[in-house]
């Protein structure tokens, strides 16, 4: 019953908050818009999705044709770090602050996508591609938006992609969030098909919460299937909170032979979401929250755990804490740090560093305390 109410206070405090939407930068007020052009940055994320589009809007429901888009996000440069700012409407919205979309495209072929990404690769001199996978209760909106926040935050290299599964972006959804997850495997696996085919020569999944679950369940997939395209351009794997049972986890890890590497987990020992959810599974684990790293011992893998740098709930610190963002500035920087050794990136961060078999776990603390 304690469990119960705990959950029920949680789900009316997130369903309180007010959701995030698309707002086009030509739908506010003319004198604003021209201070878009030296107010932020401009964020190209390219977009492969399942949700279902009804009237021009991709919302919750399922399709079994994956769609195409980009969208250009103007990520405003007076903010706090980690924060996206939703304006609260077309009349108040402050191109200084807020998020905007600046364009949106639809593209009518999975060709002309990959023809897009390619003249995007050429002209930046860039073929990493960062395919991001959102988690659970997010529209449309609020997860190409947090990527292009991540993307700009963490000063990632490389081409942000996003893949949008039909989440029902609503607290009360897990359920279907937790199916939908399932049923988005295929288009996830033709998302990286399509990145593979347009040149990218190494891609790299960074996938939160629940995305996890999908983007472990994808690749699994993509092993029993021997699909050597996609496999061979994978070039690293980041879960960040990921909402996944530890043993599926070991399972999935194990049908695939090995992980890809490097293979990092960013988890929270006191992540309130995954400790409810933990409880609710009846497991005293979730793979973002263990307590023992001896449980991944046979795999090769690098645990981080951010618990120091908790922000709310700390389901997403990676992504919203200011400290943990400038410190894995460098870290984060998928074309450094993911070419380097384990015992290379360790040696860059503070905190404890443990190792149990083949698994590296590091306990990370706040810069100051580690100095001291």
């Amino acid at each position: 019953m304690k469990v119960l109410s705990v959950l029920v206070a949680l789900l009316f405090l997130i369903a309180c908050s007010p959701r995030g939407e698309f707002l086009m930068l030509a739908d506010i007020p003319a004198e604003k818009q021209a201070e878009a052009t030296t107010s932020g940055v401009r964020e190209v994320v390219f977009v492969g999705t399942s949700r279902k589009e009804e009237d021009g809007i991709f919302g919750f429901g399922r399709s079994e044709q994956a769609r195409f888009l980009r969208y250009d996000i103007l990520v405003p440069f007076n903010r706090p770090l980690g924060e996206v700012s939703w304006p609260r409407s077309a009349k108040r919205a402050d191109p200084k602050t807020d998020f905007l979309t600046l364009d949106g495209i639809g593209y009518d072929t999975a060709a002309d996508f990959r023809g897009a990404l390619r003249e995007s690769m050429a002209r930046r001199k860039q073929r990493d591609v960062v395919v991001y996978v959102h988690g659970f209760n997010n529209t449309m909106a609020e997860s190409v938006y947090r990527v292009a926040q991540m993307h700009y935050d963490l000063k990632v290299p490389g081409i942000a992609v996003h893949y949008a599964w039909p989440s029902r972006g609503s607290p009360f959804g897990y359920v279907y969030d937790r199916d939908s997850a399932l049923f988005g495997r295929d288009g996830l696996e033709q998302l990286l098909h399509e990145v593979a085919l347009s040149g990218a020569q190494r891609i790299v999944i960074v996938a939160h919460s629940m995305g996890g679950a999908l983007t472990m369940e994808t690749l699994r997939q993509t092993a029993i299937r021997n699909d050597k395209l996609v496999l061979g351009h994978i070039g690293g794997v980041v879960l960040i909170s990921p909402d996944l049972d530890v043993d599926l986890f070991r399972a999935q890890a194990h049908a695939m032979g090995r992980l890809p590497q490097p293979f990092l987990i960013f988890g929270n020992t006191k992540d309130s979401i995954l400790n409810l959810s933990s409880k609710i599974a009846g497991a005293p684990d979730r793979l973002g929250n263990l307590s023992d790293l001896a449980q991944l011992g046979d795999l090769e893998v690098t645990y981080f755990d951010t618990a120091a740098y908790n922000q709310g709930a700390g389901h997403f610190n990676l992504g919203t804490s200011p400290a943990l963002i400038q410190l894995l500035g460098g870290i984060a920087n998928i074309d450094a740090a993911f070419r380097a050794e384990a015992a290379s990136r360790v040696g860059l961060l503070p905190g404890v560093v443990l190792t149990v078999r083949n698994a590296t776990g590091i306990i990370l603390a706040p810069v100051e305390a580690a100095v001291d």
